[in-house]
């Protein structure tokens, strides 16, 4: 007799992904995928998008600012897959939760025996995709909610990271009996660090001088906000790394900026003259730490605490103290210690920040155009706690926006440095505003050459209806690369702006085509009646920032090219130019 209960496995795998708290997925349609689009369709709200890498770098944006849901991106195979690998190794580096679901050809038709391939389209996203996820297999016959889950969750902790599940069609259109996922707790126990090892960390604090504590990405928004009084009674010498950046509000008392490759200035001096560096949830990559590790925190003890064992092994920067545990844990317990103050410590670094200018006199704007500083600084005082601020993720606009931009605490800032892939800008701000129920103003900071690469997914903003303000720094072409051959090769311009055989659109002709309003931004834009009514009423707008295409970008960390060819740079507290702005000021 036939049974008359059973649903079709795709109909069962979306109500699986329900039930694990998926609300969202980013897709764009296929053959190969098309049992999964129309089930998921049923039980999630799905969000087309022009472009597969968009759908990859959508979610892994919305996963980052929703609380009350997950997103996943949906490909079918072939060059739906291939299309994805840019935002899977973007979130692989920033170690960000990220599941892809791939569509694939049935499984009679799957290659063997060495073959290419036999199916239409077929590629083999399974290997291609391991090196980037913690997770990438493939489905060849129906699993269980069990291990649905054991597959899903690995992108989730203790270190996150993007996973990858690959279902042929015939797989996905298989008739299975319906069977409902346990309701348990899929959290994984995170190693806490020891009494012992905690009052080491708390006594190197208490009888150190000059310490300082790092906030990186790996301690939670949750956690730094819950945290936030304490800090804040405790006075504790605060930096954060740029995944950190919305942990802490920009004018607290005790907080002492951003250090990093193009860090501020007055941080990077800061950081350097600390006797203690307590680096929590980062990595110390070599953005952080500079491209002259060696030379970090040259005269300081350091106590990595870092989730991944790896990271604390690989012997730069050099280590004194590494704790693989949860940052999370160790901030809490840590700062419910009894600490001793560091008023004068805390006082010298304030007047280090205070001596030294956020935005230094010495670059150049040509007449006629706006000065991307101003116009960052600017922009913050605009800006409200509830704002979503995405600044890219390459090139000069990124740059600047996180060498500069004040955050008030309540904002969320979200990039993805470790990839630095130009075009990630606008796909992750989709996300984030969607994974904000599009009820917070989002605000991209994108350059012209970044922009241009994933253009296209201004439609997916527009028939969204999203509240997306769009800054795109007009500075005809890849201002970084430009001058990058400026120093290096004697201005020997290749690629990098229309003289060099770089097109790019007119953008007040391209946004016209969404009939996206678009404003041009220049001096005196914050006062602007035009401008003010469109940035500050909800909806979607670009605005052409106009900048030098010859501006220059100081301080920054210079190298050179040694005898040998290869490249030199200094540590991160000599920047350019070299400027003495702490004549005067003594520990």
């Amino acid at each position: 007799m036939k049974k008359t209960n059973l649903i079709k496995y795709s109909d069962q795998l979306a109500i699986w992904l329900m039930e694990l708290g998926y609300t969202h997925y980013f897709y764009v349609g296929g053959g190969n995928i098309m049992h999964l689009t129309e089930s998921l369709s049923k039980y999630l709200v799905g969000i087309p998008v022009v472009h597969e890498v968009a759908a990859g770098i959508a979610a892994e944006y919305f996963n980052e600012i929703s609380t009350n849901g997950r997103a996943l991106a949906l490909v079918t195979t072939g060059p739906g897959i291939t299309n994805t690998v840019t935002a899977i190794a973007g979130a692989w580096l920033e170690s960000r939760e990220l599941l892809v679901i791939g569509g694939q050809v049935k499984t009679i038709d799957l290659a063997t025996n060495g073959l290419r391939a036999r199916g239409i389209q077929e590629v083999n996203g399974v290997d291609l995709l391991k090196p980037s996820t913690k997770i990438s297999c493939q489905i060849k016959k129906p699993i269980d909610a069990e291990n649905l889950r054991s597959v899903v969750s690995a992108s989730w902790l203790p270190r996150k990271g993007p996973v990858f599940l690959e279902i042929p069609l015939d797989v996905q259109a298989v008739n299975v009996e319906p069977q409902s996922m346990k309701k348990i707790d899929v959290g994984i126990v995170l190693p806490r660090i020891s009494e012992k090892d905690l009052e080491e960390v708390v006594v190197r604090f208490n009888e150190s001088c000059k310490p300082v504590l790092l906030i990186g990405g790996g301690v939670s928004y949750r956690m730094a906000v819950k945290l936030q009084s304490r800090f804040q009674k405790l006075q504790i010498p605060l930096m954060t790394t740029y995944n950190g950046a919305d942990r802490i509000d920009g004018d607290a008392s005790y907080f002492l900026g951003r250090p990093n490759t193009w860090g501020q200035r007055s941080s990077n001096i800061i950081i350097q003259q600390s006797d203690l560096i307590i680096a929590v949830g980062t990595r110390l990559g070599m953005q952080q730490t500079g491209f002259n590790w060696q030379e970090f925190g040259r005269d300081a003890h350091i106590i990595q605490i870092e989730i991944d064992p790896a990271e604390l092994k690989k012997g730069h920067p050099t280590v004194d103290k590494g704790i693989c545990v949860d940052a999370d844990d160790f901030l809490k317990r840590f700062t419910a210690h009894k600490l001793t103050t560091k008023n004068r410590w805390l006082m010298y670094a304030r007047k280090i920040r205070s001596a030294v200018p956020r935005v230094e006199n010495v670059n150049q704007t040509a007449e006629g155009f706006l000065s991307p500083y101003k116009f960052i600084t600017s922009l913050e005082n605009l800006t409200n706690e509830n704002d979503l601020i995405i600044p890219c993720s390459s090139g000069s606009a990124f740059t600047l926006a996180m060498q500069l931009y004040k955050q008030k605490l309540g904002q969320r800032i979200l990039t993805n440095k470790s990839l630095a892939s130009m075009g990630y800008g606008l796909s992750g701000a989709i996300g984030a505003c969607i994974g904000g129920d599009n009820k917070r103003r989002t605000i991209l900071i994108e350059g012209d050459g970044g922009f241009a690469q994933n253009m296209q997914e201004v439609g997916t903003a527009e028939i969204n209806n999203l509240n997306l303000k769009i800054f795109i720094f007009h500075d005809q072409g890849h201002a970084s690369i430009r001058m990058t051959q400026k120093s290096y090769f004697k201005g020997r311009y290749l690629g990098c702006d229309r003289t060099s055989g770089l097109g790019l659109p007119t953008w007040n002709k391209l946004f016209k085509a969404w009939d996206v309003p678009v404003i041009e931004v220049n001096q005196g834009y914050e006062v602007d009646a035009l401008f003010l009514e469109h940035f500050k009423n909800p909806g979607l707008c670009a605005f052409i920032v106009q900048i030098d295409p010859d501006q220059t970008y100081f301080p920054k960390i210079s190298s050179r090219v040694t005898d040998t060819g290869s490249m030199e740079s200094n540590p991160i507290d000599q920047m350019t130019p070299d400027i003495d702005y702490l004549t005067g000021i003594i520990f």
